[in-house]
């Protein structure tokens, strides 16, 4: 029986790489260390070791390494490398922890990294001029929303994602997909710069002229398997080069037919090959309960005026299904000129909006930002989809997906929460799409639209969200899928599979790709210091 579940451990926690060397105790505190150490079976180690994805792969991935090191700075990075290439044990590195299937963490005996709070002082981000253009060096450890707010201090902005909690370690080196996809790309295509420490404890510093191949990889390929990133470098963009800039957020209650809607004009969009780049659309809907007040605190004095019902005891609001929806459009000439149709027919029916705002880009990108940590407090089965589909609306995808949102959002009392968050990305002036070939490895670029449908749920209701994602996959992705004909999968939102090597074709376009990837991580990796789990690029040879 022990053998069994060793077997089982080796398969799904370490590489095959690492499942080949002796085994080791687990580590002890590291002599020399300045910063904080949490040996597994104390109270620090337990408050300490937590993951956006232990509500729900706690038992399944074994988030639990033997040792959790917080670095007080590099020379303690790199004194944990050394002793653990020594000990013949990996290294994980996290930093917010947000990926879906945890991935950034390990298992016993490997090491976590926790870089959440290691590079945070003043200077860990800094912003500079050069040649008529705009760059800041910032740090791993600061989390998006305390970015988002000193870009908007200096009216700098970058494209980025929505969630305020993440980090910007993960968030680059899986690309960091967000409201301004088309009008500016991922934000992992502006990097210019990456800073880390190697296999051997080195600093050494990556650019796409010094290392094409390592550069590659790094963005895109096999985040935290190839050093530990500790700084890098991005061009951003300045609010006076795009005045004019406008955005929309809107609340409805939700309805199927207010969805269906809104998803047809977002349909028309992502056909739409010749779609200007400058207009970005989300739409997200929302289960009941959802921290609303969190994503949008400006509602609170409108609501208590207008829906005092929504508030219970305390003055404590319950809030009803909602969908809520961001728009944007930015000038990149001077003669661009704005189509208000466009947003008039998407406020239509509205329950709350400011209206179409004139913003700096700086402050819209605030905007965007989703303040809640975590969407609902429950284990999930999560879903993102992604396709390059043009015939959606021809397809009848937008009835499908209303149906199938309605499916699991409409039946009181079933115990399943949804966030669901729908964005078109496509077109051919799309720089989503032109980025392609810039000297990243981020996937999937001819995609025109990506789908996340989050099913939260009780624990007793695990088996109804796992069945409605199944209907989800057997009608939206495949040959006759009326989403994507192929299943495209991207990094930080994994699901299935753990084992990388053995689902690669879910998030990389080809295997010419994927061996271009593993050739790096050899070179990077030798002897297999950053394999802390089997959700990694395995290494050639």
């Amino acid at each position: 029986m022990w053998s069994y579940i060793s077997q089982l451990f080796n398969k799904f926690f370490r590489s095959d790489e690492r499942s080949k060397k002796p085994k080791v105790d687990k580590p002890a505190t590291i002599e020399g260390i300045t910063g904080n150490q949490f040996p597994k079976g104390t109270q620090a180690y337990q408050n300490n070791k937590y993951q956006y994805a232990s509500s729900t792969y706690e038992l399944d991935h074994n988030m639990n390494p033997g040792l959790i090191i917080q670095p007080r700075n590099k020379a303690d990075i790199k004194l944990t490398v050394k002793y653990a290439k020594s000990k013949n044990i990996a290294v994980a590195v996290r930093t917010g922890g947000h990926q879906y299937s945890g991935a950034s963490s390990t298992s016993a005996p490997n090491i976590l990294l926790d870089l959440k709070k290691t590079f945070q002082g003043p200077e860990d981000r800094t912003v500079f001029e050069k040649d008529g253009k705009s760059f800041v060096r910032t740090s791993v450890s600061w989390s998006l929303g305390d970015f988002n707010a000193y870009l908007t201090k200096h009216h700098l902005f970058v494209p980025h994602g929505q969630c305020t909690s993440v980090h910007l370690g993960g968030h680059v080196q899986t690309g960091g997909y967000g409201q301004l996809g088309r009008s500016f790309g991922l934000f992992g295509d502006h990097v210019l710069s990456i800073e880390l420490i190697d296999h051997n404890g080195m600093e050494k510093e990556v650019t796409k002229q010094t290392d094409p191949d390592l550069f590659y990889a790094i963005l895109g390929g096999s985040p935290g398997n190839l050093g530990v990133i500790t700084h890098f470098t991005i061009e951003v963009h300045r609010d006076n080069d795009h005045q004019g800039s406008r955005g929309l957020k809107a609340l409805y209650w939700y309805d199927p037919k207010t969805l269906k809607r809104l998803i047809d004009i977002l349909v028309e969009m992502s056909d739409d090959e010749n779609f200007p780049r400058n207009y970005d659309f989300c739409i997200s809907v929302l289960s009941s309960s959802f921290k609303l007040l969190d994503l949008w605190p400006e509602l609170d004095g409108r609501m208590r005026e207008e829906h005092p019902e929504i508030y219970g005891e305390n003055s404590i609001p319950f809030w009803p299904r909602t969908i809520v929806v961001y728009a944007q459009w930015v000038p990149f000439e001077k003669n661009d000129v704005c189509n208000m149709d466009w947003f008039n027919r998407i406020r239509k029916g509205s329950i709350f909006n400011q209206g179409v705002e004139e913003k700096p880009m700086s402050k819209l990108t605030g905007d965007w930002i989703f303040r809640n940590v975590r969407e609902f407090e429950h284990p999930y089965v999560k879903r993102t989809y992604l396709t390059n589909s043009t015939t959606l609306g021809r397809d009848g995808w937008a009835d499908w997906v209303t149906k199938r949102i309605d499916a699991i959002v409409k039946p009181e009392a079933n115990r399943c929460w949804l966030s669901a968050q729908l964005q078109c990305y496509g077109g051919k002036y799309s720089k989503f799409t032109t980025n392609a070939g810039n000297g990243t490895a981020f996937s999937w670029r001819d995609s025109t639209l990506i789908a996340t449908l989050d099913c939260f749920h009780e624990n007793s209701a695990k088996s109804r969200a796992e069945d409605w994602q199944k209907v989800n996959d057997a009608e939206g992705i495949g040959p006759n899928g009326i989403f994507s004909k192929q299943d495209r999968r991207v990094l930080w939102g994994s699901y299935g599979s753990y084992d990388l090597d053995a689902s690669w074709a879910y998030y990389y376009e080809n295997r010419e790709k994927y061996e271009k990837l593993r050739q790096a991580r050899q070179l990077a990796d030798p002897n297999g210091v950053f394999t802390y789990n089997s959700f990694c690029v395995k290494r050639s040879g």
